[in-house]
């Protein structure tokens, strides 16, 4: 069962005061090391907030009811919040290759022993948040794309750690600007995969794992269904995605027509999980859309 919007609202602001913290440990432990490696990863967490800020508030807006200008609601603001969050990821990740240049050519002296400890306390911080924001990332591209943050930031400071130690042991401080780039290349990962998919959404694509072609061919040899044709597959928000499809039968007229439709809705709950389904009946083409399949009835 799925926990209710109160409990998932209760982990963001939960999630929100222990970025908070970990905000105010790494710049102040930035500035008094001068680690490049610290002060982008707090770069990086100021973002988080901002994206976990932005992801509360899109499940506030979408848990708001269906209205005469709205009339699916407003589940899209989560989509936009993930496109905003994927977008500022790929920012941070410019902005730390940039410092990480600039930081390569002009080598300077870092305290590794302040640096390791702040990098420390900030990586349990990290995963308690990560752990928090866990259980829902799989279902909702909102809360995945905070999460996705998260993560980059506690492999962030397992990157800091290591370039602390590298320091501490060897005295190569270049090692921080060079955890600097990987750390770069991890965040940029991360908002590709969040940008992709929020921007799949917002064209209507055909949600990932499900065909058309399969669908129409289902829906075609449902019962008394001679052909399938303007069928559209969309997703309205994560775990929200909608069908709708016209269907020519071969006598639609017949006393069983409205089981038939039933059988086709069922159909598509239990093999494709489509519960939101539209399924308009016909007795010829209405010349609406392109044919996907037809039978021979």
């Amino acid at each position: 069962m799925k926990e209710n919007t109160a409990g998932i609202e209760g982990r963001f602001i939960l999630a929100l005061v222990l970025t908070g913290m970990i905000l105010i440990v790494e710049i102040a432990g930035g500035l008094l090391t001068d680690s490049l490696a610290l002060l982008s990863d707090a770069a990086h967490i100021f973002l988080d907030m901002l994206a976990l800020g932005m992801s509360y508030g899109a499940l506030r807006l979408a848990a708001r009811p269906a209205d005469e200008r709205h009339t699916y609601g407003y589940h899209r603001f989560q989509v936009l919040a993930a496109l905003v969050n994927g977008a500022t990821l790929l920012i941070v990740a410019v902005g730390i290759f940039r410092e990480a240049w600039l930081r390569l050519r002009e080598p300077s002296p870092v305290l590794a022993g302040p640096m390791l400890v702040v990098a420390v306390i900030g990586l349990f911080i990290n995963l308690a948040v990560a752990l928090i924001l866990r259980k829902h990332d799989h279902d909702d591209l909102n809360v995945r794309s905070a999460f996705l943050h998260v993560l980059g930031d506690t492999l962030s400071s397992v990157g800091v750690i290591g370039a602390g130690l590298i320091i501490l042991f060897t005295g190569q401080i270049l090692a921080d600007p060079i955890v600097s780039v990987l750390i770069g290349v991890i965040i940029l990962v991360g908002s590709g995969r969040v940008l992709r998919e929020s921007l799949h959404i917002l064209i209507e694509g055909t949600p990932e794992g499900l065909s058309v072609r399969k669908i129409a061919d289902a829906i075609c040899q449902a019962p008394g269904v001679s052909e399938v044709h303007d069928l559209h597959i969309w997703t309205v928000s994560p775990g929200f995605v909608t069908l709708s499809v016209h269907v020519v039968l071969d006598d639609p007229f017949t006393s069983e027509t409205p089981r038939m439709q039933q059988g086709i809705r069922q159909m598509l709950a239990e093999r494709f999980n489509l519960h939101h389904t539209t399924i308009q009946v016909e007795c010829d083409n209405c010349g609406q859309g392109a044919q996907t399949c037809a039978n021979g009835h």
